[in-house]
């Protein structure tokens, strides 16, 4: 299944409320055909009547244990704080087909980093017509939210069979959105740019204040 993503920023505020969200929030939510009256109800919520700035909206599928599984990430900007929304589908003991989604609110300043990656094919040429910015990544961290790795500690010695005990470490959650513009299309890759560019400059302002 093709991955899908659609952007939107308009300079005017619009605002949301806890019964309806912008025309074309909406309409990129509907576009995705992923349970779209329970996506936005969801992030209806989260948003309440706070003004947006910028929203972005990506449909990526996955391969399981039990076929292709759809994933929806939703991200809503105000001017105080980044709402993430997740929808997966999912099934319950009697194989019938439900959803989940999960909403979080993460103020500005505790934002982590915001980090936008692109790869860049005959970097040598980079400004010519042969030189293309082929995919782009933008990962967002931040500290509301950890996750405990542990694993066994590895001896050296490869003889060795003694138990030397596990290490941990606590690792802050995180996502990453990547965009192509063979998947996506170029305008939405430069969206991404934007919103991303955008973004770092607000969580730095909020660190600031």
């Amino acid at each position: 299944m093709p991955r899908r993503a659609r952007w939107w920023q308009d300079e005017r505020v619009i605002t949301g409320s806890a019964h309806t969200l912008p025309t074309a929030l909406r309409t990129q939510i509907a576009d995705c055909g992923f349970f779209p009256q329970f996506v936005s109800d969801s992030v209806s919520m989260a948003l309440g009547d706070e003004p947006l700035v910028d929203h972005l909206v990506q449909q990526e599928a996955t391969v399981g244990p039990e076929g292709i599984i759809r994933h929806l990430t939703v991200l809503v900007l105000t001017a105080a704080r980044l709402v993430v929304a997740h929808t997966d589908e999912n099934s319950d003991e009697h194989d019938r087909p439900t959803a989940v989604t999960t909403t979080e609110s993460v103020p500005l300043w505790r934002m982590g980093a915001v980090s936008l990656s692109r790869v860049v094919s005959h970097p040598e040429d980079y400004g010519e017509a042969n030189s293309q910015v082929v995919e782009t990544w933008l990962s967002l961290s931040w500290d509301t939210m950890h996750r405990l790795e542990v694993v066994p500690v590895h001896c050296v010695d490869p003889e060795c069979r003694a138990d030397h005990g596990f290490n941990g470490e606590m690792v802050s959650e995180d996502i990453t959105l990547r965009m192509s513009p063979a998947a996506d299309g170029q305008a939405n890759v430069d969206h991404l740019v934007n919103f991303a560019t955008r973004l770092q400059r607000m969580v730095a302002a909020a660190g600031r204040g």
